[in-house]
């Protein structure tokens, strides 16, 4: 989440007072490059009053208070200071998405777990040099090792941080960026804006893009190594110009090989070890983004025909599952996905 020096591109389509003006804002946030765009005419063709200079920097002062808060690679982040064992004081963005991550926690039976920093680390996956790949000695001891660690990364009500009676090391990454797209966009809808897409590594979007066609986004296909979205597509999601969040989580690029075994990013906090099932990727569809990434980590937690299940027993959810069926690539998707 380590912020540099980032840029605006401005588009107008039309200069007549009732014609769109679409932008697009762009900058370095969480590791990457963030792209914004939005419609400068909102509700009733009413102009949103604030230069897209001024909007870029209420996105980058969002993006900001996110990496100050959550990021665990900012060493002087309210997450990084409470991982090293500071008494911090909370500010409200981090109360709100740890109520969000423990009812999760919960619903779940702890299959999405935000305390489960410590079993990351001993991967090789959060915010330590951890890792199978650096430590060739580490896999003999690795069983050992979850084995002490599991009792103690049970997620606790936030009260009890708070009152220090529980100091847990936490890890946000399987819900941040969503959470981050959600902060801009409310942020945005303040303003008047109606038709926009916020890309922050995951995605919501709302209205219609400059073609005034509802939004649409590629699924990329979950093969190892396809490491720039959109250059392998598997199909595109099409809105209905609703908003939503769109996330995909899947194993194809956090992943090392050791001794001729894969080992992905995706932690089950329920066992302490990488999932081995055959589900190569989740795409999830919900109304907020924060909602659609926390469910595509849990859908790549619990497997293909749990997450069926889930996807299909939630109501607003929609999902499209691509998973392995004895060497070939196969796809599951729910009623309400709507695909080209």
């Amino acid at each position: 989440m380590k912020l540099r020096p980032s840029f605006v591109l401005f588009l107008a389509l039309c200069l007549l007072p009732s014609c769109d003006e679409y932008i697009a804002v762009s900058g370095y946030a969480q590791g990457g490059i963030y792209t914004v765009k939005l419609n400068l005419r909102g509700e009733g063709g009413r102009k949103v009053k604030m230069a897209p200079e001024d909007i870029k920097a209420g996105i980058d002062s969002i993006i900001n208070l996110v990496d100050t808060t959550f990021s665990g690679y900012n060493k002087s982040s309210l997450l990084s200071r409470w991982n090293a064992g500071e008494n911090v004081r909370f500010n409200g963005i981090f109360r709100e998405l740890y109520d969000f991550s423990y009812a999760l926690y919960t619903s779940s039976s702890g299959a999405f777990n935000v305390a489960a920093g410590p079993v990351f680390d001993l991967w090789g996956f959060g915010f330590t040099s951890d890792s199978l790949e650096r430590d060739p000695d580490a896999l003999r001891k690795q069983e050992e090792a979850v084995r002490q660690v599991l009792p103690t990364i049970g997620m606790p009500e936030f009260q009890q941080l708070e009152d220090g009676q529980r100091h847990p090391r936490l890890n946000f990454n399987a819900v941040a960026q969503g959470y981050t797209c959600d902060l801009v966009a409310g942020w945005l809808r303040g303003l008047g804006v109606k038709d926009m897409l916020v890309d922050i590594g995951e995605i919501f979007c709302q209205g219609l893009n400059p073609s005034r066609k509802p939004w649409s986004v590629g699924i990329d296909r979950p093969v190892d190594g396809n490491n720039i979205p959109g250059a392998d597509l598997d199909g595109i999601w099409q809105s209905d110009g609703g908003a939503y969040g769109v996330v995909t989580s899947g194993n194809y690029r956090k992943f090392y090989i050791r001794d001729g075994k894969k080992y992905a990013h995706t932690i089950d906090p329920r066992t302490g070890w990488p999932v081995t099932h055959n589900l190569l990727s989740a795409t999830i569809i919900a109304p907020d983004a924060t909602t659609a990434d926390a469910y595509a980590t849990y859908c790549m937690v619990i497997g293909l025909d749990a997450s069926r299940e889930f996807v299909e027993s939630q109501e607003g959810i929609e999902a499209y599952l691509i998973y392995d069926d004895e060497g070939t690539m196969r796809e599951w998707r729910s009623k309400g996905f709507t695909l080209r």
